[in-house]
This record gives structure tokens, C-alpha cells and sequence, in this order.
């Protein structure tokens, strides 16, 4: 089970609150371009696809045409893209058919990381690639949302995975871990543009958290200086599969 459930109302709040432009990513725009190299003709699979921002964006950046599978029905109803049903362990396409299949936030929800892994690796063609992008335990330095809740950065260290049990999961299928660099994005031009908007059911981390703590938080919040840009720094973890076909069970 993941680690929040996105009805209707978690979903319109990320749909709000998460949404990026291209010129905050231009960061990932890049750094995706770096391993990937895609071109029009590349296979690229959304997994977690949520409500199909990134989609939108391979679409524009890249000229190729992406597929997304998303578990919760809420986030397909709001997605402009077209997305499949499905989840990392139950992936709805043929054996082999992809060259790369993208992560976003999406790691932390995989209750079973190796089945996770393993069914990733039979929709991938030999020597694809996962570009996983996400909030690892144990490196929270670069996200200020943090800053503002630090038993937030508390509570994901005992739930999220670190970027090396998520390394250790996919070897289990077959994966070797090429990079894990920090890309920086610009979530807000300035901390006063989300603070009136501000919606805990956005942010899972602060779903993991007592009402107290997030109350202590959001004043935190409220009382630091709101003409500050708000760059955040997640991680990408790349990974690349055997160059051999998976085995069939």
C-alpha cells in the first residue's frame, strides 16, 4: 500500500501545488536530456504518472510521445494525457516494449521494491534505463520544505527508502545504479507566492507528521521572509538494466 491513498481531494491539492513550469525544470529538462538522449522514436514510460504533468513536459521538450500509468483513478480524472491503470508491479504492457521508464515522487510508495523492480525490468528493452526522481532518506539538505518542518525530514528517514536500499531493491532484478546527483529547480519565485495557498495534502511528508508539529511548522512558514526564491534540490538516481532480456518466470 503506499504511504498516502490519492482520493480526490489529495489529488486536486497536488495538482495545485506541485505543478512546474518549464522554466523552474530546466534543471531536469537537462539533466534527463544528459542520460536519456531521447529522440522523437524513444519509449518512454511514466510510471506514477499522477496527473501527467511530466508527460506534458517529454512531450514539449523532447518531441516523443510518452506512455503514463497511474494507480489512482482521482489523478487520471485530472490529467490532460491519456493514462493507463496499473501500478510498478502490475505494469499493463508487453515484455520489452520500453527504452526508459521515469520515477517522480514516486519511490517512497512502492511497498515491495524488488516486485517493483523486477516487473519494471520486464517492460524495459536490455540496457534501459529508470531515472528515478525523489526525496532520499538521509538527504533532505537540499529541500526547504524542510527547513520549515524539520520533524517532516524525522519522519521521512524511517519512511522513505535511501537512495541505496532503492539501489539495492532493483539490483535484485538486474540494475546497476549509474548517478545520484541533486538537480535544483525553482518551486516558487518567491516563498510568499505559496504561502497563502499553502496545502499540507500536497506534501506526503507532512501527511507523516501530528497536527502540532504541522501547525508549529506552518507558522515557521508564515514568519520567514516571504520575498525568497524557493529553490529545491531532489535527486536523481539513474539506474540501467542487464543487457540482457529479463527472464521469463
Amino acid at each position: 500500500m503506499a504511504l498516502i491513498e490519492y482520493d480526490t481531494r489529495a489529488a486536486t491539492a497536488f495538482a495545485a501545488g506541485r505543478h512546474l513550469d518549464d522554466d523552474a525544470l530546466r534543471g531536469w529538462r537537462e539533466r534527463i536530456a544528459h542520460y536519456l538522449r531521447p529522440t522523437a522514436e524513444t519509449r518512454l514510460l511514466d510510471l506514477g504518472a499522477g496527473t501527467g504533468q511530466w508527460m506534458s513536459a517529454f512531450r514539449r521538450w523532447y518531441g516523443l510521445t510518452p506512455l503514463g500509468i497511474e494507480p489512482s483513478a482521482a489523478m487520471r480524472a485530472l490529467a490532460q494525457e491519456s493514462i493507463l491503470g496499473g501500478d510498478a508491479e502490475h505494469i499493463p504492457l508487453p515484455d520489452g516494449d520500453v527504452d526508459a521508464v521515469w520515477l517522480s515522487t514516486v519511490v517512497h510508495h512502492l511497498p515491495d521494491l524488488p516486485a517493483a523492480a523486477a516487473e519494471i525490468r520486464r517492460v524495459l528493452r536490455p540496457g534501459g534505463l529508470v531515472l528515478i526522481r525523489s526525496a532520499f532518506a538521509g538527504r533532505p539538505d537540499g529541500i526547504s520544505l524542510f527547513t520549515h518542518f524539520p520533524e517532516a525530514a524525522t519522519a521521512m528517514a524511517t519512511r522513505f527508502p535511501s537512495a541505496l536500499d532503492v539501489a539495492r531493491g532493483f539490483a535484485s532484478a538486474g540494475f546497476a545504479a549509474l548517478a545520484l546527483e541533486p538537480v535544483p529547480q525553482l518551486t516558487a519565485p518567491t516563498l510568499g507566492h505559496i504561502v497563502d495557498t499553502f496545502d499540507r495534502a500536497a506534501h506526503t511528508p507532512l501527511l507523516l507528521i501530528g497536527d502540532e508539529e504541522y501547525a508549529r511548522g506552518l507558522a515557521r512558514l508564515r514568519s520567514a521572509d516571504p520575498t525568497q526564491p524557493v529553490v529545491d534540490a531532489l535527486d536523481l538516481l539513474v539506474l540501467r538494466a542487464s543487457g540482457e532480456a529479463a527472464a521469463q518466470s
